[in-house]
């Protein structure tokens, strides 16, 4: 029986082994398809496939969007120049005024006291005055007759008479400024505006050194200026022809529109930016004073320029590039980036027009390696061969 038995296991085994033989001999499908995607993976990476398109100039515009605030045209704090009280109060917040208009009557009964005495010393010093300018007189008549007055005593008289008249002069001046600090008693408007303030009261003493606080603040509204400040890198681009288009937060769902009147014309130390002022006209009084507004600076570009897409330009850590191609080749070209609007942005750098660049590019794709053209943008490269022969581009505007 075990002769039996053994006759027939070793067979078995034989087949078993030979079976697992021939199927180690040759791969399995499944790993025929990995392998060969390992192979297109390497390929791919080795020759990448990318889509071209030509270099074109243009003109982009672009826009920022800065923070401004808006301040009044005109905006006085009035102060009282004397040591006074307030007798007449004829203003109060909100109230309009025109130029010229009394706002405060003030009264200061040591200033008239200062009035009189200077003009009694006016009064005073002409009647020294006219003693001395008589006394002079009479000497000259007689000096005519000669040895009745001495050289010395007529000149003596004359310069007593001029020393008078200079007194005279000097308390006319004394007068005049007593009487300038009498008109510093009426606190007049500089312009047409509305008081936006009063810290005074009826009876208040005020005077220099009083407080820091001023009696009323005028504002002019009807014109207001919006003061933005641009940042350095778009400073170029803007000119005082420009409009701009602002928002504010009490009104959000509506638009104004200020022309740039003022530039400043150099740049903030600090802020590194150049403060820019346009007028705004406020007549339906919308808009208040020192409200905060957002700000669309349009950027339209002065000179015509390369435009590319933004996913064709490169930002690594140590340069910005695009990847020009030659004879299939990659060339990196270090570019520097201007306005940007959309998906489109200026470039500046070594680089011509109609040249064939990768519209996709990355740092994978490296610096003088082969890559193939996609075959749905060969024929549109063809087509493009003549970009940049004269009179076969038509520059592209664009805008946001």
């Amino acid at each position: 029986m075990k002769i039996t038995k053994n006759k027939f296991i070793v067979p078995l085994t034989v087949l078993v082994i030979g079976v697992g033989l021939l199927s180690s001999c040759g791969p399995s499908k499944k790993e025929k398809e990995e392998q060969e995607q390992t192979v297109r993976d390497e390929n791919a990476i080795d020759t990448p496939t990318v889509a071209l398109l030509p270099i074109q100039k243009g003109k982009l515009s672009s826009t920022i969007a800065v923070p401004g605030e808006l301040v009044p045209y005109q905006e006085v704090d009035l102060y009282a120049k004397v040591n006074s009280y307030v007798k007449t109060l004829l203003v109060d917040i909100g109230s309009q005024v025109h130029q010229g208009q009394l706002l405060v009557q003030l009264e200061a009964p040591e200033i008239n006291s200062q009035l009189a005495e200077a003009d009694s010393r006016i009064k005073q010093y002409d009647a020294i005055y006219y003693a001395s300018k008589a006394t002079y007189d009479r000497l000259l008549s007689t000096s005519k007759i000669p040895g009745t007055v001495s050289q010395n005593d007529l000149e003596l008289a004359e310069a007593k008479k001029n020393s008078d008249l200079a007194n005279v002069e000097a308390a006319k001046s004394s007068y005049k400024e007593v009487a300038a600090n009498l008109a510093y008693l009426q606190i007049r408007a500089p312009f047409d505006g509305v008081i936006t303030a009063r810290n005074i009261n009826l009876g208040a003493y005020v005077g220099p050194g009083r407080s820091n606080d001023p009696l009323l603040v005028l504002q002019d509204q009807k014109r207001m200026r919006l003061v933005i400040s641009v940042p350095e890198s778009s400073t170029g681009g803007l000119s005082d022809k420009d409009h701009v288009t602002f928002s504010v937060q009490a009104l959000p769902n509506r638009k104004f529109t200020a022309q740039v009147k003022r530039l400043a014309g150099a740049l903030d130390t600090k802020l590194r930016s150049e403060q820019v002022e346009m007028d705004v006209y406020n007549t339906n009084k919308d808009l208040l004073p020192h409200m905060f507004a957002e700000v669309d600076i349009p950027l339209p570009s002065r000179d015509s320029a390369f435009i590319v897409p933004k996913t064709a330009v490169v930002t690594s850590t140590e340069k910005v590039f695009i990847i020009k191609v030659v004879n299939n080749h990659t060339q990196w070209v270090n570019v520097k980036k201007g306005l940007s609007s959309g998906t489109l942005t200026e470039v500046y750098g070594d680089i011509n027009e109609g040249d064939q660049i990768v519209k996709d590019a990355s740092e994978e794709i490296r610096d003088g390696s082969s890559i193939k053209v996609k075959p749905a943008d060969a024929k549109a490269a063809e087509q493009s061969a003549g970009v940049g022969q004269p009179g076969n581009n038509k520059p592209v505007t664009t805008g946001h």
